[in-house]
């Protein structure tokens, strides 16, 4: 088949970013690629990886390549999935469900975000049987349980729950683009639409997106951070997480952790597991870089719990920096969103693809064929 789009020559996922760029309006783009304040964190949460270097070893038969990885008794063709972002479908209309039928297609799991675009029963659908529900515990009881019990009836069987958002994160671009939920389409923002015509006629057909689990909620909302005051409740603590426990039967999972103590508390309270994350360095601009906050919380609760990373995942190689350093699992959020803005349903493919196939490269480079097999033994020695 013809690429008209160019896409296969998009060598890497910062390729995938600037075609993104090139073709979605500033304040849309602003909101997905931003990151908290100065964006120190989201800066290093990509540049700490770099740091990480394996040793690779040779003379192993690498003819033969095995990226599966299988958590809570389900298998799947590779260990990292989509992580949860919130109103994606303003970053390219349509995202939601066309990253949740790539993460089915291509058995990976898909999070469905609570600030999603997309009703979280439509996402279910999509991804059947892939999907994970993220939840924002909100300040109205009645809110989150509605959630949940929502994620129940559509068949979600693993919650992840975010605890990394006592304070909305500030986020420096969104301020100066004068973001706001539903969009104000005031003259500068019409002059981006108009010079990223894709976008604006795919956004015409599909709709202004807004964050669809709680449209009845946020009619009066005039801004993004009045969406994430509904969203978030700064009084969410530990004896939250217990009642959280006790009111989900299925897997339960803590998004956010990057203390080592907040880890055992977590394993303590009977959660399946955590996910260690700065949120992509949206939330805070000071904190540490995931995969160097990774090592010692390993250290505590490994065979505890299930460890998954997210923030900062850009190669394949990163995939296994991860592992070696104690973590089961990825989730990239970027990468994806960046190959869905890039080219849509094919650009999302891309993605997928350059991750996977960087990936298998790197595990043959590695000489280790499974990924299952990658441990600490892979991290280079100091001298």
């Amino acid at each position: 088949m013809v690429d008209l789009m160019g896409l296969d020559r998009a060598a890497s996922i910062d390729d995938l970013r600037l075609r993104a760029k090139a073709r979605i309006p500033r304040f849309a783009f602003d909101l997905v690629d931003g990151g908290a304040e100065n964006e120190r964190n989201l800066r290093r949460n990509v540049e700490a990886f770099g740091e990480v270097e394996l040793t690779p070893r040779y003379m192993v038969d690498v003819s033969e390549i095995d990226t599966q990885a299988t958590l809570f008794g389900q298998s799947y063709d590779a260990p990292f999935g989509m992580a949860p972002i919130g109103m994606l479908n303003a970053f390219w209309p349509g995202a939601d469900l066309t990253l949740a039928r790539l993460c089915k297609r291509r058995n990976i799991p898909y999070v469905a975000s609570s600030a999603a675009s997309t009703p979280l029963e439509a996402l279910a659908e999509a991804a059947d049987g892939n999907g994970w529900f993220q939840l924002y515990v909100s300040s109205d009881a009645e809110v989150t349980e509605g959630l949940i019990a929502r994620a129940e009836a559509a068949g979600y069987t693993t919650l992840m729950v975010t605890a990394d958002v006592p304070a909305a994160g500030k986020r420096d671009r969104d301020i100066r683009n004068q973001l706001a939920v539903p969009f104000r389409f005031t003259p500068e923002v019409l002059l981006q639409c108009m010079a990223n015509p894709r976008w604006a006629l795919t956004s015409l057909r599909h709709g202004t997106p807004n964050v669809a689990n709680y449209a009845d909620l946020l009619q009066s909302a005039t801004s993004y951070a009045d969406v994430q005051k509904t969203l978030i409740t700064p009084a969410f603590t530990w004896d939250g997480l217990e009642r959280l426990r006790a009111r989900w039967k299925g897997k339960l999972l803590v998004k956010g952790i990057l203390h080592p103590e907040d880890a055992v508390k977590c394993a303590d309270l009977g959660c399946d597991g955590i996910v260690v994350s700065n949120h992509g360095g949206r939330q805070v601009a000071f904190g540490p870089p995931t995969i160097e906050a990774l090592p010692a919380i390993v250290e505590d609760v490994a065979g505890r719990m299930t460890i998954i990373l997210d923030s900062g995942i850009r190669r394949g190689a990163d995939v296994l920096r991860a592992k070696a350093r104690g973590a089961d699992f990825v989730l990239a959020g970027r990468a994806f969103a960046y190959g869905v803005g890039a080219g849509g349903e094919a650009g999302a493919a891309r993605a997928f693809e350059i991750l996977h196939l960087e990936l298998v490269r790197a595990l043959g480079q590695l000489g280790v064929p499974s990924f299952k097999d990658v441990g600490s033994s892979a991290l280079r020695l100091a001298l």
